[in-house]
């Protein structure tokens, strides 16, 4: 088992901008993620297995709802705060990141912005303290882009709703508690469902045989005819706008998590730089391989730039869904490429699993896709400074 070395490039001197409670988190996430999940994710991910004893150190750390007021059982801390964990633990492992951001973002968010008290009060402190996992449903088989083609429905039965449908590629769905499930009433308004495991005709099935993920648990949500009290409505806001409100906050963790993935290749990629010996010399010192290196702790530097200013903006209630949106795509993009470069400067070693290289590029394959795509942001983006819309 190799120890962990990663050191966290700071080219610019980001730290001075950030608070001590900032660095406080930081770190000890970052101690939490070389100490528990470093030494054995590399055998998870091979084994295509979630490592379900890490959940009660995601708590411990603050990973679970780092932004809800500690009336709920958060931890009260600012956004900054929030994107700072995810970019640790996604240093460690996308799809360790995924089950903090889709509990954080996904499940939480929704209960406390849009629920209400009662509903606060039942489930938040159980998914703070990681007794209880949530999932997310809004992407369908045939509706992942479009979610507001959504078919899963359902109906006033006059004492409770009756849910039909289906979700698909759901993260922790396989053995979550409950689920957030967007659905159509009898009108075709879109409103937030929480489902609980164990109500009759609710089914998680697992999805295999993927290449990217392998150390997070993915399934689909089955509802066939669920009866769901009137109570498990979230009743403060609908429509579209309520879930595209959860992956705006998905969206901006994503951002932060995506620069953990890029880092941790291009501290691997400059160590093995300058331990190889290639005629005579280390492969550091080659230009080609300088050029790779430069050009990886540039686009981090600006990625950090840019996702620093995002967190501002987020604390001061500015940042626009479109803003949230450029640095997703951008700091996935980035990610993957670093990733991409790396493993070549690693050469046939790169695609072992003595290295994180070759699994976080498999990772980041999915976190460009999921909370939308890399050109749907493109087409946000767009839409934003043209007024003009691409999407009709």
């Amino acid at each position: 088992m190799k120890p962990d070395l990663f050191e966290a490039p700071d080219y610019y001197n980001l730290d001075d901008l950030l608070s001590d409670e900032h660095k406080l988190v930081r770190d000890a996430t970052r101690a939490w993620v070389k100490r528990d999940v470093s030494p054995i994710i590399e055998d998870y991910a091979q084994n295509a297995e979630f490592p379900k004893q890490i959940i009660g150190g995601l708590a411990e750390i603050g990973a679970f709802g780092p932004y809800i007021p500690e009336t709920y059982g958060g931890a009260g801390l600012d956004q900054i705060s929030y994107g700072l964990i995810m970019q640790e633990i996604e240093r460690g492992d996308s799809g360790i990141r995924s089950t903090a951001s889709v509990q954080s973002s996904l499940v939480m968010y929704p209960i406390w912005k849009y629920g209400n008290e009662a509903q606060r009060k039942k489930y938040l402190p159980k998914l703070a303290s990681g007794e209880w996992i949530g999932c997310f449903g809004l992407t369908e088989p045939d509706h992942g882009s479009n979610p507001s083609g959504m078919t899963t429905n359902f109906k006033d039965m006059g004492d409770h709703y009756l849910l039909n449908g289906a979700k698909m590629w759901i993260s922790n769905a396989p053995f979550a508690q409950i689920a957030i499930v967007w659905a159509k009433d009898e009108t075709g308004r879109i409103h937030g469902l929480i489902v609980e495991r164990g109500m009759e005709g609710f089914t998680t099935p697992e999805t295999h045989n993927k290449w990217s993920l392998r150390a997070s648990a993915t399934g689909e949500l089955i509802f066939d005819n669920v009866k769901i009290p009137k109570e498990n409505l979230l009743p403060n806001k609908s429509g579209l706008g309520a879930p595209l409100g959860c992956l705006d906050s998905a969206r901006y963790g994503i951002a932060w998590g995506a620069i953990g993935a890029a880092m941790d290749c291009y501290d691997t990629a400059l160590r093995y730089s300058k331990e190889r010996m290639q005629f005579g010399k280390p492969i550091g010192q080659f230009q080609l391989q300088q050029k790779k290196l430069a050009e990886m702790i540039t686009e981090i530097t600006k990625a950090q730039l840019l996702t620093w200013r995002l967190g501002v903006l987020k604390n001061e209630n500015k940042a626009t869904s479109a803003q949230i949106s450029m640095a997703k795509r951008n700091n996935v993009d980035m990610a993957i490429t670093i990733a991409r470069n790396a493993r070549q400067m690693l050469g046939g070693m790169g695609i072992t699993g003595e290295y994180s290289i070759m699994r976080h590029a498999m990772n980041l394959e999915s976190v460009i896709t999921y909370e939308g795509t890399h050109d749907i942001h493109l087409l946000i983006t767009g839409l934003d400074i043209t007024g003009l819309n691409a999407f009709k």
